[in-house]
């Protein structure tokens, strides 16, 4: 254990000549140990508070339950995409009146399969001059597991339309549309491609 160093002769005559000349901080008296605490104030009387709100209850003004889609359906979808194609060829198109030059039938084949044979069929359709084709998807199945996220029908017939307007696909096509019952409805879209 260390010992306390004490101070020397001189170093003891120092802080004595410093603390000479020190004036204190504060000039009120410092209340001392022995000195009675003051009693403390008794806190004011509180008055209650006027409420800001009017009384509610929860859930009151709650409308009942409904279906809420916030999502667009895929029609809407394509119909609310800009028509850059002839006017009076798309209302023969979209009535059904335009026989396709060529089609293709995605409908089976995985997402995997679909995406190169679409690519192929469009491309080389393109390269040989043509202007309508009709791409099949099907409908798809309705597999709704109950699950808290609704799940879409149809991956193809969901992921075409995106493939469609992506490259290499997006240069070469002028429009995309859903097609007429005659040639499959919701299950099939017309692609209406660009001239050479």
């Amino acid at each position: 254990m260390r010992r306390r160093r004490t101070l020397s002769p001189e170093e003891a005559d120092l802080w004595r000549s410093v603390a000479r000349t020190t004036r204190p901080l504060h000039t009120a008296r410092l209340p001392l140990p022995t000195d009675p605490a003051p009693a403390p104030e008794p806190p004011p009387p509180m008055t209650p508070a006027k409420p800001r709100l009017p009384p509610f209850a929860l859930g009151e003004k709650a409308r009942s339950p409904e279906r809420l889609d916030l999502a667009p359906t895929l029609p809407q979808l394509l119909g609310q995409a800009p028509l850059r194609m002839d006017a009076g060829t798309h209302a023969k198109m979209t009535r059904g009146k335009l026989a396709p030059e060529a089609r293709i039938d995605l409908h089976g084949m995985t997402l995997a399969e679909a995406h190169p044979e679409l690519i192929r069929f469009v491309l080389n359709a393109h390269a040989a001059g043509l202007r309508l084709v009709l791409v099949i998807t099907g409908k798809g199945k309705q597999r709704d597991d109950g699950g808290p996220i609704p799940q879409r029908t149809g991956a193809l017939r969901h992921q075409v339309p995106h493939w469609l307007h992506l490259p290499p696909l997006g240069p070469v096509v002028l429009q995309v549309s859903e097609a007429h019952l005659k040639h499959g409805g919701s299950g099939a879209y017309y692609v209406y491609l660009r001239r050479r």
